[in-house]
């Protein structure tokens, strides 16, 4: 459907024009209602609500929806009365009106061809409902209250934001060509179309922009070399000035002069390279700006229907809940407000039904008997930051922590130890539920981790909260627009990746010596965490990292147990990359989301991070990392290596950190097994071993070592508790060089011990 740049109306349909008022004043129905429930005399409310039904009464008169003029015609009494004080808008009234507004609405949704039939479907609901409305002031307390069933057939609502906002009937009218081309079908598609066509070109625009730096700094270079020759011409004419020879002088002279406009003119024309650079920058950004501007709407368009749902939900379960949003005009993409209405659905129901007691109980507790959800909106840090907050019961972590242990997730000494954050995690998984019961509502094990998913799969992060007794509070992050995505670009094997920022913890460079070994993987220290380092090369199936530098650049991805330290080749810093949809025919790349291109024209990959981390997690699974600890292989030679097997973390720990001091390479492992996997992968100049170990104790593995036919001659020391002489001689018969007590060694004994077998760590 077309609209001519007239705006003429003649092309719809006069049932179309009243769908999109009747759209726009059920709205605002709604709203008032729903503030006149909360603030029982808000005269406004009432004014606006007249003049809406009053409205939705004439339009449907032209349109010949006689039951749509009779509801509204009974509305509008219902308002006068309450706008002269003699009528109450009490909870059940409330009922019944919005029951009005919901029939108005479905009516008006229906195709002409549809009318008589789903009126004679649907005839008893809706002799009730009018039969209410007309006797509202003789109700009684309670009743029972439900929608009439929707229409087979009704068409589809209208895309979130692209409802004609307008308090107006006129102003509806007004918006009639706009809003009716942007209705369901072709038309959006093809905006769409044009949108994206409208940001590469812009995008393309901002590109070239971008590609006049190296330009400049060619003629900077050029200036710079014209600076030497004008120079060496004024060392010549001064040399030549001593001569004789007049016609040489006069040409020297003369030289001289033409070298002074050439050099005003490269500098005045450099200066309006640069002028022009930056005013095309500017353009070339506003253009991008402006692309984007075309794509945002207010976050009240995608959350409109909230305070109605929470209302009518909460009356529903025995409750009194209110939903308080707040930042209704924050702008955000309508591409991501669609894609969060049902997340941000299920958190409220999820509130209400898990976090909100019945009044009674409130009450006894000291707390106002009207539950409160807050629903808030910004930006914040140029990403969209909504939070979610009611003053409910919280979640029992105690209870998690049971459910946990009981579903066999964790050891109860693990679950025992587990922090607040670490257990509210479980909430996030699928089929992971407090709630004993089955119902409609909640309880069936599904929603978080949906929601979870969901914002993810947006460049998104979700993060719960909870007090018991208190409240539960959920804080999403979400990037303003899919369209351009901030990002850190990293090279990996020469090419350029993109890691969306919001998706990236830290970026960091790791020492080589700060890297360890354990069961054949390699970690690092991280704020008291040892973090796994992951060649991102290797993920993105590249080859070998060159991991031959004294620090390796990593960036740190993921969350909780799926966080890595992903190593690259170098990091570029951060941009704004213009985001472009991969063509279909290749269909959906592993670790890869879209691709873009860069401020110099150059085309990146954009990382799909989710993917990167189930790329990862099956690496891991079937044991295949590489080795990035590459140090110099000189030096390494000069450097004698340790390998520390102890199945204590302790004393692990302090071993390694003794050896250290004294300038050895040391490695780790946890037990016997690992430690003959990690001596056979490696050369090491001695093994320091642990007795009493799971899997494999320390007396097997001096066995196995001295049996191999490549590592017999390695030493091999015994640290143990068991000072018994029967104990030492068990180790040393089993071929240990050397056998050291725990209970007796310390700092030197123990270097000691290292110096006699092996010597000093310097070769």
């Amino acid at each position: 459907m077309s609209v001519d740049n007239n705006g003429d109306l003649s092309q719809f349909s006069m049932l179309d024009l009243f769908r999109m008022e009747a759209d726009s004043q059920t709205q605002i129905l709604t709203d008032g209602l729903l503030a006149m429930e909360r603030l029982k005399d808000d005269a406004s409310a009432v004014e606006s609500m007249m003049r809406a039904a009053h409205s939705i009464k004439g339009a449907a008169a032209i349109v010949g929806l006689e039951v749509v003029v009779q509801l509204a015609h009974g509305m509008e009494d219902a308002f006068i009365g309450a706008q002269n004080g003699k009528l109450a808008l009490t909870p059940n009234r409330v009922d019944v009106l919005l029951a009005g507004v919901d029939l108005i609405l479905q009516l008006s949704r229906l195709q002409d061809a549809e009318v008589d039939a789903w009126l004679g479907a649907n005839g008893e609901q809706i002799k009730r409902t009018m039969d209410s409305i007309n006797t509202i002031a003789f109700l009684p307390e309670p009743i029972d209250f439900s929608p009439p069933p929707a229409p087979v057939a009704a068409p589809p609502a209208f895309p979130i934001g692209e409802l004609p906002i307008a308090p107006q009937a006129a102003a509806a009218v007004d918006e009639a060509p706009a809003a009716a081309a942007r209705q369901p079908g072709h038309a959006p598609m093809k905006n769409a179309q044009n949108f994206d066509k409208l940001l590469s070109l812009a995008s393309e625009s901002r590109i070239n922009a971008h590609q006049m730096h190296p330009f400049i700094q060619n003629m900077q270079r050029f200036k710079r070399n014209q600076s030497s020759l004008f120079s060496l011409i004024e060392q010549l004419h001064e040399a030549i000035s001593n001569s004789s020879d007049a016609s040489l002088k006069e040409k020297s002279l003369l030289a001289l002069q033409k070298t002074h406009p050439l050099k005003q003119f490269v500098l005045e024309h450099i200066a309006d390279i640069e002028a022009y650079e930056r005013r095309l920058l500017a353009v070339s950004q506003g253009m991008v700006d402006e692309v984007l501007t075309m794509r945002m709407r207010p976050f009240r368009d995608g959350v409109q229907h909230f305070p109605r749902m929470v209302r009518d939900l909460s009356r529903n379960l025995g409750k009194d809940v209110q939903l308080e949003i707040i930042g209704e005009d924050t702008l955000v993409d309508r591409d991501i407000l669609a894609k969060i209405e049902s997340p941000l659905n299920h958190m409220l129901r999820n509130a209400i039904d898990h976090g909100m007691d019945p009044a009674a109980e409130r009450i006894a507790v000291g707390k106002p008997g009207a539950g409160t959800i807050t629903l808030e909106a910004k930006h914040r840090a140029g990403m969209l930051s909504i939070e979610i907050s009611d003053d409910g019961k919280g979640v029992d972590l105690e209870r998690i922590r049971a459910r946990v242990i009981e579903r066999k997730m964790a050891p109860a000494q693990m679950a025992a130890s587990m922090s607040p954050a670490e257990l509210m995690e479980f909430l996030f998984l699928p089929a992971f539920s407090l709630k004993e019961n089955i119902t409609e509502i909640s309880g069936r094990g599904v929603g978080l981790d949906i929601v979870h998913e969901t914002i993810r799969s947006q460049n998104g992060t979700v993060r719960i909260e909870s007090e018991l007794g208190v409240g539960f509070r959920t804080y999403i992050t979400l990037p303003l627009t899919q369209s351009i995505v901030r990002a850190l670009v990293v090279d990996v094997k020469g090419e350029a990746y993109a890691v969306p920022i919001v998706q990236v913890e830290r970026v960091l460079k790791v020492a080589q010596t700060a890297i360890h070994t354990l069961e054949s993987k390699q970690f690092f220290d991280f704020g008291g965490e040892h973090l796994g380092l992951v060649s991102a090369s290797q993920v993105l199936e590249l080859g070998d990292t060159d991991a031959s530098g004294a620090e390796l650049p990593v960036v740190v991805i993921g969350a909780g147990a799926r966080r890595y330290a992903l190593v690259v080749d170098a990091i570029r810093g951060e941009q704004s990359l213009a985001v472009q949809a991969i063509d279909p025919i290749f269909g959906k790349m592993r670790d890869i989301s879209s691709a873009a291109l860069l401020d110099n024209g150059e085309p990146v990959l954009i990382l799909d991070v989710p993917d990167l981390l189930l790329s990862i997690d099956k690496l891991l699974h079937e044991g295949g990392l590489h080795q990035l600890a590459k140090s110099d292989a000189a030096e390494r030679r000069k450097t004698k290596r340790i390998l520390v097997v102890d199945d204590s973390l302790t004393v692990r720990e302090m071993e390694r950190k003794l050896l250290q001091s004294r300038g050895f390479l040391v490695d780790i492992a946890i037990d016997g097994i690992d430690g003959w996997n990690v001596v056979r992968s490696g050369e090491y100049d001695l093994v320091i071993t642990d007795v009493d170990m799971p899997r494999m104790d320390g007396i097997e593995l001096v066995t196995l070592i001295k049996k191999d036919l490549h590592l017999h001659k390695l030493p091999v020391m015994i640290v143990s508790y068991k000072d018994r002489p029967e104990d030492r001689a068990r180790g040393l018969s089993a071929g240990a060089d050397y056998y050291l007590t725990k209970g007796s060694f310390h700092d030197e004994t123990l270097l000691d011990a290292v110096s006699d077998l092996i010597g000093d760590a310097r070769r």
